[in-house]
């Protein structure tokens, strides 16, 4: 296929094959087509109203692009199998093959540096709004997750040591806001993302005099770019877009290894779906948590995605060079990676089962309300730092001698402190002690219900907004 910058060369010379096939970008560039359809049909409109276009050419031209996409929607090969540079050469070459010389005429003004940054800008809007909507879809399983939980109660742990006892429904919330954070956190990259470049040129910007702010418009972008140098070579958005995929990849991580290590025998509060787990070719008894796992796993290919694209970007002079070519696989590979990982990690929490009855004993063992017990000493004026030392030493008063703190006789209470009464007793029950954490964002049920209804309004608002931009 000729290129499309041959005219410059000796026709008798041609690309090292090896260089050839390694300088290519249509391999991985394809998947951009839909982008680069749609950034030409409006540029197409766009130089009609210039006059570049008369109407009997843009209908063709149209017409044209129309039957392109057609064509590889029920030849895939088509696309696969074409020898093109690019995505750009490709549809240049075919839309020429298809409507003659007119064809040729959409190039006029436009380059494939302003081409590649609008497409990628189209590509990654429409990742983030998919993504976002997967967050959704998880957010919304988490809620239902967590209600059904009801007032069941397990160990929240600090340092990996049982520390207090939590509603379950809490600790299901905490994803909940790390994965909102994660949504939020895509809506403002793709408010960056949201400029366009096209009308850029090359480098100094194109020569046709384009309506940008109406070829902004017809595309979905909220603004345009300010400077072409800047707007040609700027891969800012995707190094942001890699970036907020590594927190998802993260937060993924962390979900999956506490329920990975909640499903062990040792802790028992997971039941592993079967749907989601895979056994040992050895081992007739084991249920492995692959999903999981991988979840986890995936986390260095999505940061190692973001360290390759800033590495590619480090040094790099205005304005574009061949080596923003780098920057399509790490972004293409991350997304889908999330994306994957999203699906899978809903999928899971959808099938996966509580025991919650362990949960609930776990929570009621282990001198869990400790803390609650030093308060009460504290709220009949005993100095917190004094309450503390006195609940200590009942603590290890009981480690010595297998009791719990519910479990001590008032006599043996009163051998640490005189203030212990009675009321002693009901103060350090598990619903006690839950309900003692009455402030916002705490464990006690009547805040956890209103969290829940707080984050189920967040998500029905996240919804409404995924509609709206789609």
């Amino acid at each position: 296929m000729k290129k499309l910058w041959s005219g410059r060369f000796s026709r008798s010379a041609g690309l090292d094959p090896a260089f050839e096939r390694w300088q290519r970008s249509l391999p991985f560039d394809r998947r951009l087509l839909p982008e680069e359809l749609a950034a030409s049909r409006a540029y197409a409109r766009a130089l009609a109203a210039t006059g570049a276009l008369n109407a009997e050419e843009l209908k063709t031209i149209l017409s044209g692009l129309d039957t392109l996409e057609k064509k590889v929607a029920a030849e895939p090969g088509l696309l696969e199998s074409a020898d093109a540079e690019d995505v750009h050469h490709f549809v240049e070459a075919q839309l020429t093959a298809l409507v003659g010389e007119v064809g040729s005429k959409l190039h006029t003004g436009r380059s494939r540096n302003e081409q590649i940054a609008t497409d990628l800008r189209l590509y990654t809007r429409r990742r983030i709004d998919e993504i976002r909507t997967r967050f959704s879809d998880l957010i919304q399983v988490l809620l239902a997750r967590a209600a059904d939980f009801g007032g069941t109660a397990l160990p929240a742990y600090t340092h990996g040591q049982r520390a207090e006892p939590v509603l379950a429904a809490h600790w299901l919330l905490a994803y909940a806001e790390m994965f909102f954070r994660d949504a939020e956190r895509l809506a403002e990259c793709r408010r960056r993302v949201n400029a366009l470049p096209l009308g850029s040129g090359a480098v100094a910007g194109t020569v046709v005099p384009l309506d940008r702010a109406a070829l902004a418009h017809e595309l979905g972008f909220e603004s345009v770019s300010a400077n072409s140098l800047d707007a040609t070579s700027d891969r800012d958005f995707a190094l942001e877009f890699l970036q907020a995929l590594t927190l998802v990849s993260l937060h993924l991580s962390r979900w999956a290894e506490e329920f990975f290590l909640f499903s062990t025998a040792e802790y028992g509060f997971v039941v592993l779906p079967d749907a989601y787990s895979t056994g040992s070719s050895a081992m007739p008894q084991k249920k492995n948590p692959d999903a999981l796992e991988l979840v986890r796993g995936k986390t260095g290919r999505v940061a190692g995605s973001a360290v390759a694209l800033t590495l590619v970007l480090k040094g790099l002079p205005l304005a574009y060079n061949k080596d923003l070519q780098e920057s399509q696989e790490p972004l293409f590979d991350a997304a889908d990676t999330v994306v994957e990982s999203l699906v899978v990690a809903t999928g899971f929490l959808r099938a996966v089962a509580f025991d919650k009855e362990r949960m609930e004993t776990a929570a009621r063992t282990g001198l869990l309300n400790a803390l609650a017990a030093a308060h009460y000493l504290a709220d009949r004026g005993v100095p917190f730092r004094r309450a503390h030392e006195i609940i200590g030493q009942a603590v290890q008063y009981c480690l010595e001698n297998s009791k719990t703190l519910e479990t001590l006789s008032l006599d043996e209470l009163r051998r640490f402190s005189p203030e212990f009464r009675e009321d002693f007793y009901q103060a350090i029950t598990l619903e006690a002690v839950l309900a003692s954490h009455d402030v916002v964002g705490g464990t006690a049920p009547r805040r956890v219900k209103e969290a829940l209804k707080e984050a189920t309004a967040r998500v029905t608002k996240l919804r409404m907004e995924l509609k709206a931009s789609g």
